[in-house]
């Protein structure tokens, strides 16, 4: 291998790939946790190292050149290396002490999570633990998260996924909302109920009415994809929501919507990890008191 072709700062190279994706300065420069003066310069350093442009300013956002396409895909599958001998690196750590980052739905993260994280903390104090919150999966591959709480199996070769049981899902509402209609065992009479929904799409009403319901657009006038705030506006009266049983059973303001009725739906719950950090020692000691402490909550 010539050694010297390799002539270019790849920390310049990141600061280009960064820009790129998030196509501004500023963010790019949050993103890399650096100022934007910074970035800005190794951004043009990098520009003067291989003496192309590889971005034009079309009002407040930079547009890649031609130059800069070209160059991206190949950026991409440098970072996508850098991540892959990290995740290596990681693997290899043998120490029950240092960072974990878990990557849980905004439920998981309210109902199920802090107990977990009690225990845990009085069992492995000298693991630090990191929290992301959020509905949308993280990318446990670009490191986003160690260990990830999902409701769907992976898709890629390189992550090992855990089934730990799965979550009954009900409606519920407050006691007022409900009393009237507890007993209801003919759901095409409830032409007048509602139902938070997560969007403006037909998927809920659907899977409703699969279920022997006959529900319009009328009886979802309201719509959050943030379920902390469905919860909030379900107390208030305001209509049914969709919850796991273990969550909702244990919500003193609210109360299962029809205590007969099967459930709406079952869904699978996975812990996922990347097969590298499953070597790692902190990493597999979090990822297996996690699956026992939510198969007591599931089974």
């Amino acid at each position: 291998m010539n050694w010297k072709s390799v002539n270019f700062d790849w920390n310049r190279t990141r600061a280009f790939l960064a820009t790129a994706e998030t196509g501004t300065l500023s963010a790019a420069a949050i993103a890399m946790g650096m100022t934007q003066p910074t970035l800005s310069r190794q951004v043009a350093a990098l520009e003067q190292e291989l003496g192309v442009t590889l971005f034009e300013r079309v009002g407040q956002r930079l547009v890649l050149t031609d130059s800069g396409i070209e160059l991206l895909q190949h950026a991409r599958s440098m970072n996508d290396a850098a991540m892959l001998f990290s995740l290596a690196v990681s693997g290899q750590s043998q120490e029950l002490e240092g960072l974990v980052i878990i990557s849980v739905s905004e439920l998981d993260a309210v109902f199920r999570l802090p107990e977990i994280i009690v225990k845990l903390r009085l069992e492995e104090p000298k693991i630090n633990v990191e929290v992301v919150v959020s509905n949308k999966p993280s990318d446990l591959k670009r490191r986003e998260a160690d260990i990830a709480i999902r409701s769907f199996h992976p898709t890629q070769n390189d992550l090992i996924a855990k089934k730990i049981g799965e979550e009954d899902i009900r409606l519920y509402g407050s006691h007022e909302y409900v009393k009237p209609i507890s007993h209801t065992t003919d759901f095409t009479e409830l032409t007048d109920i509602q139902i938070i929904a997560f969007d403006q799409t037909n998927s809920l009403p659907d899977l409703l009415n699969q279920g022997g319901w006959q529900l319009t657009k009328s009886n979802f006038q309201l719509t959050t994809l943030f379920q902390l705030l469905q919860l909030e506006l379900c107390k208030k009266g305001l209509g049914l929501i969709m919850l796991p049983a273990d969550m909702g059973d244990n919500i003193s303001e609210l109360k299962r919507a029809f205590k007969q009725a099967e459930p709406v739906m079952k869904l699978p719950v996975f812990l996922v990890s990347h097969q590298e950090l499953r070597t790692n020692l902190r990493v597999r000691r979090v990822y297996d008191f996690i699956a026992k402490e939510l198969r007591q909550v599931l089974n």
